[in-house]
């Protein structure tokens, strides 16, 4: 009986303090030798937080110079978690007295910026490399990973490698369409749009009546001489991918396997196109899949 009250009234287990890097580092001033040391960090930060307040929020409110500061200790503190590693807070102090706040500071704003020339997701249109959005996309990115109020707990680091993971994925995705586009069987596809899960979609069902075609952009017309196609030539569907897969460079493969292997068990085209399913059909569950890549020649 005492044992199951001590269960439910067990106190919660204890959150880890996970201040942001610098303030850690800054900890360790007070047994820092050179008298000289904080007095140079403080003044760096300060020069810091003065830029950032001018360029990214407000040098003329409180509230602006507030955020400034938050910015500047986690722009620091990203930079000193990528350049450090896994070293300690005194590795992070020394690093600081050697090269400089400013130094570490630009390390994590190149961190920021490079992510945020990767692309958010497979959908591409003229605006994401519109000068104005791009400048946007980058303040907003740095505002929302690297705020950091030094008194609290921060997972920037976590959350940067979170998104540089799914943006690297979302950026093997976009190359392959590109890819595919400039290797269109019927010459290069130039829009400016791109819908790059839509281009991949085309490629994969395509490649089903072999011969090693490839199809980045389509109609109906074209559609339905492919399906009159299978039906009549009821063509080896893996052979055909296979020769697609040795069509399109190496560094492409695994997204290309990938969908490959997710359309030869979901495709509905695929499923559906040997039967007897009605062709304004099949070109509605084509849509569903290729988008804005299919080029609307009649209806």
């Amino acid at each position: 009986m005492a044992a199951s009250m001590q269960a439910e009234f067990a106190l919660p287990a204890i959150v880890a303090e996970n201040l942001p890097r610098l303030i850690r580092a800054i900890k360790l001033l007070v047994s820092e030798p050179d008298p000289d040391a904080a007095t140079g960090l403080a003044d760096e930060l300060t020069g810091i937080t003065a830029m950032v307040a001018e360029k990214f929020t407000n040098d003329r409110t409180a509230d602006g110079i507030q955020k400034a500061l938050q910015l500047t200790v986690g722009g620091v503190s990203l930079g000193l978690e990528h350049a450090l590693m896994h070293d300690g807070d005194q590795a992070a102090l020394d690093f600081l007295i050697e090269h400089g706040a400013e130094h570490a500071f630009q390390i994590g704003f190149r961190l920021i910026r490079d992510l945020s020339a990767l692309p958010e997701d497979a959908l591409v249109g003229e605006y994401d490399v519109d000068p104005v959005y791009v400048q946007r996309r980058l303040r907003d990115l740095f505002i929302d990973l690297c705020q950091a109020d030094p008194n609290q707990n921060w997972s920037g680091p976590e959350r940067y490698e979170a998104q540089l993971k799914q943006r690297k994925e979302v950026q093997a995705i976009v190359r392959l369409a590109g890819w595919l586009r400039r290797h269109h069987s019927a010459g290069p596809v130039s829009d400016t749009d791109l819908n790059a899960e839509g281009v991949i979609a085309l490629a994969v069902i395509f490649a089903i009546e072999g011969g090693g075609r490839i199809v980045a952009r389509t109609g109906q017309k074209e559609f339905e001489r492919f399906v009159k196609s299978v039906r009549k030539n009821k063509p080896d569907f893996e052979a055909g991918w296979a020769e697609l897969v040795a069509k399109v460079p190496v560094q492409h493969h695994p997204v290309l396997l990938d969908r490959i292997d997710n359309y030869r068990q979901t495709c509905t085209v695929i499923q559906h196109i040997g039967g007897r399913t009605a062709m304004k059909t099949l070109f509605a569950e084509l849509e569903n899949y290729a988008g804005s890549e299919l080029d609307a020649d009649y209806s």
